[in-house]
C-alpha cells in the first residue's frame, strides 16, 4: 500500500498508523523573501550539524569522514537566509562523533567558505584535544589556546566553549569559582579579537554539571555560576563580546541578561523558551545562537525579519517551539537525531545518515512525532519531498500506509513531474533512505 501524497503517515508508539494533511509550504518562506544582507534586527546564529559520506564507516569510534560538499552547502542555505553559521559546535557532533582532526578541517572550510559569500562565522573552541581524563590547569588552557589560535588564523569568530576538562578540574578544587577565572583570563589574555562565552548545561552535557557554579543563589553568600561569568567578563573587559547561555532556564538567562555589562550580547542557546527570549522584555532582548535555527533556517530568518513587528514575529516563531521542544526532549543531547533528520526531510542531505551511527539516536515513533510538529508549523521547506522521503523510511522498517487512490494535491504533482514523488517507492530510492 502507497501513502497518498497529500497525507503524511504517522506512527505511534503502540504501532498504530494515521494520517494528517500535508500542509503547502509557508508564503514566507518562498525563497523570493530571502534578505539580501544578513539579519540586523537581532544577530542570529543557526548552529550547523555535519553530514558523513553514505559510504563512510559510521560506526561508534570511527574517524569522522565527512561528505563535505553536502555540509558545506547546508552552510551556504543558512547564510542565504541572512542567518550566521555557528560551526564546530555542540550540534556539530562535538564529544559525540567529530574527531579533533574533522574539527580543525570543519573550521578551516567553513571559514573559507564564509570569506566567499561575507557570511558571518563564529565557530566552538574547545579543549578536546586532550585525551578524556583528568588534566592540569596549564594543559586546559594550553589546548583552548591552540584552537584559539588555530580559528583566529582562518578568520572565524570564536565561541570559547564550555570544557569538560575545565569542569572536572574545577571540581576537584576548593574554590571551583577561582579556578575558572584563572583559566579563562589565561586564554582570554592570548585572544586577537573578542570572543563569546559559552555556558551549556547538564540537560546538554551531563559532563558539564555545576558549569561556573551553581546556577542559584547560595545561602552561604559565595559566588554563583553567574557570579563567576560577569567577574571572568569583568577582568577580560572588551575581549569578551558576548555569552551563549544554554541551560534550558528562561529565568537563569533574563537575570544574567540584566546584568550584562555595556556591550556584551546575551545569544540564547534555549532551545526551549527562545520566542519570548528574542521577543525580549521591552528593556532588554536575546539574540540567538540556536541548534533548533538549523532546522528552521527559513521560519527563522522571515520571523527576525518582521521585527519590530512583534506579532508578525510571533506568528511565525511561536508554533516553532513544539517542534524545537520534542527534538531537544530528553536525553537532549540527541537532539542532533532530529537536526540531521529534518535536513535529509527537506533535501539538503542525500540519507538520513550522522556521524557514528547517531541517525539510531531517536526511534520511529519520535521522528514521527517530528515529522507531524515540523508539518504544523511550516518548517518543510517542500513538503511533498519530505513526505515522500519519510514514507520511504516508514516502509523501509515495514510499516504500511493506509491505501487510497484520492487525486494529488498541486504542490505534490509539480514534485511528481520532477521525479521527487512516485507513486511507489523503488528500491533505488530506498537504499538512499539510511545509509
Amino acid at each position: 500500500m502507497t501513502a497518498r501524497p497529500d497525507q503524511l503517515t504517522l506512527l505511534a508508539a503502540d504501532g498504530s498508523v494515521t494520517t494528517e494533511p500535508l500542509r503547502e509550504p509557508l508564503a514566507a518562506v518562498q525563497p523570493a523573501a530571502k534578505p539580501t544582507a544578513p539579519l540586523t534586527e537581532r544577530v542570529v546564529y543557526a548552529a550547523a550539524h555535519v553530514v558523513p559520506r553514505a559510504a563512510a564507516d559510521n560506526t561508534p569510534g570511527a574517524p569522522a569522514d565527512l561528505d563535505w560538499d553536502a555540509t558545506l552547502a547546508f552552510r551556504h542555505h543558512l547564510w542565504s537566509w541572512g542567518l550566521g553559521v555557528a560551526d564546530a559546535m555542540d550540534t556539530a557532533q562535538r564529544n559525540m562523533g567529530l574527531d579533533p582532526a574533522a574539527t580543525r578541517e570543519l573550521v578551516t572550510r567553513s571559514a573559507r567558505e564564509a570569506q566567499s559569500v561575507d557570511g558571518r562565522l563564529v565557530v566552538g573552541v574547545n579543549t578536546d584535544d586532550l585525551p578524556d581524563a583528568p588534566a592540569t590547569e596549564q594543559q586546559v588552557v594550553d589546548a583552548y589556546v591552540g584552537q584559539l589560535h588555530h580559528a583566529e588564523d582562518t578568520g572565524a569568530g570564536v565561541v570559547l566553549m564550555a570544557s569538560r576538562h575545565l569542569a572536572r578540574l574545577a571540581r576537584s578544587d576548593s574554590d571551583p569559582a577561582s579556578t575558572y577565572r584563572r583559566v579563562y583570563a589565561a586564554v582570554l589574555s592570548r585572544a586577537s579579537a573578542p570572543v563569546v562565552l559559552h555556558w551549556l548545561g547538564e540537560a546538554f552535557d551531563p559532563a558539564l554539571a555545576g558549569y561556573f557554579g551553581a546556577t542559584a543563589g547560595r545561602a552561604d553568600g559565595g559566588a554563583t555560576g553567574a557570579d563567576t561569568v560577569l567577574a571572568v567578563m569583568g577582568e577580560a573587559g572588551d575581549r569578551v563580546s558576548g555569552i551563549k547561555m544554554s541551560l534550558l532556564d528562561a529565568r537563569a538567562e533574563t537575570d544574567l541578561r540584566a546584568r550584562l555589562p555595556e556591550g556584551v550580547r546575551m545569544f540564547t542557546g534555549d532551545d526551549h523558551h527562545y520566542v519570548d527570549l528574542i521577543a525580549g522584555d521591552g528593556t532588554h532582548h536575546s539574540d540567538a545562537l540556536l541548534g533548533a535555527f538549523a532546522a528552521l533556517g527559513p521560519v527563522a530568518s522571515a520571523a527576525v525579519q518582521a521585527l519590530p513587528d512583534e506579532t508578525a514575529f510571533r506568528a511565525l516563531l511561536g508554533p516553532t517551539e513544539a517542534l524545537s521542544r520534542h527534538v531537544f526532549s530528553a536525553p537532549v543531547w540527541h537532539y542532533k537525531t532530529g537536526i540531521a533528520f529534518l535536513a535529509w526531510l527537506n533535501g539538503h542531505q542525500p540519507a538520513f545518515t550522522m556521524v557514528g551511527g547517531l541517525h539510531a539516536g531517536r526511534s520511529l515513533p519520535h521522528l514521527s512525532e517530528t515529522v507531524r510538529l515540523a508539518n504544523a508549523c511550516g518548517a518543510l521547506e517542500d513538503p511533498a519531498l519530505a513526505a515522500q522521503r519519510w514514507h520511504d523510511l516508514l516502509a523501509l522498517a515495514g510499516v504500511a500506509a493506509p491505501s487510497t487512490s484520492s487525486s494529488v494535491s498541486s504542490a505534490s504533482s509539480s514534485a511528481a513531474s520532477a521525479g521527487r514523488h512516485g507513486s511507489a517507492p523503488d528500491a533505488a530510492h530506498l537504499a538512499g533512505v539510511v545509509a
